[in-house]
């Protein structure tokens, strides 16, 4: 709201914010078919990461925070979007020696059955309006690792939902990510939470309806 009010000059005009939305349909878990992790080897846990390429999303963080974290859960990164920083992602991703268990695929426009086959979702991004990724994450019951940064925090619930930390900090990350793929019981929790509070809040249903009295009120 902040930068809005900076970004048009209104510093005393009345500001309606009305957040992203999901259709609870297409992010349900269960709907998706299971087998889609399998070609990632479903046998490892799968990180997921779904953006642009570009610098304010520091997608070297993603790498290194992945590294760490491959380190102590044998995983999988799946790195979905394109961009003008994707070939420093695929360099760091040779430099950390973990290029064979890391997979671009590129832009892809339909997500919820990715989203559904991972077992967590990184954005450590340097700034973020909203967070529409991770909502769509959350959504379907994949808790979201990322950074107290933009919009985020009124997106993820820092210790319900995901974690959030320093932006830059990757052994924060990594750690938090860490303690929830070890902790299978923590795990479910948390992506039942995630699920549920994405519907509660972002549902389509409800926020349309939001949409559609500020445009009466200005009619």
């Amino acid at each position: 709201m902040n930068e809005t009010r900076a970004a048009f000059g209104c510093a005393s005009c009345r500001i309606d914010v009305i957040p992203n939305f999901i259709d609870p349909t297409v992010y349900e878990r269960s709907a998706h078919d299971p087998n889609v992790r399998k070609q990632f080897d479903g046998d490892r846990k799968v990180l997921m990461r779904i953006s642009n390429f570009r610098p304010v999303k520091r997608v070297k963080d993603v790498v290194q925070t992945y590294a760490k974290v491959n380190t102590s859960v044998p995983s999988v990164l799946v790195m979905v979007g394109d961009g003008p920083d994707r070939h420093e992602a695929e360099q760091e991703v040779r430099a950390l020696g973990v290029e064979d268990s890391v997979h671009f695929l590129g832009k892809i426009e339909q997500v919820a059955s990715l989203l559904a086959s991972a077992d967590l979702f990184l954005l450590p991004t340097d700034k973020e309006s909203f967070g529409l990724s991770a909502l769509e994450a959350l959504a379907c019951g994949t808790p979201v690792v990322g950074t107290s940064a933009g919009g985020l925090p009124e997106v993820v619930r820092h210790g319900e939902t995901g974690m959030l930390c320093t932006v830059g900090d990757t052994d924060a990350m990594a750690e938090a990510a860490i303690g929830i793929l070890k902790d299978n019981a923590r795990w479910k929790k948390m992506s039942a939470a995630a699920a549920a509070d994405a519907r509660a809040r972002f549902a389509m249903n409800d926020i349309v309806g939001r949409y559609e009295d500020v445009y009466t009120r200005a009619a």
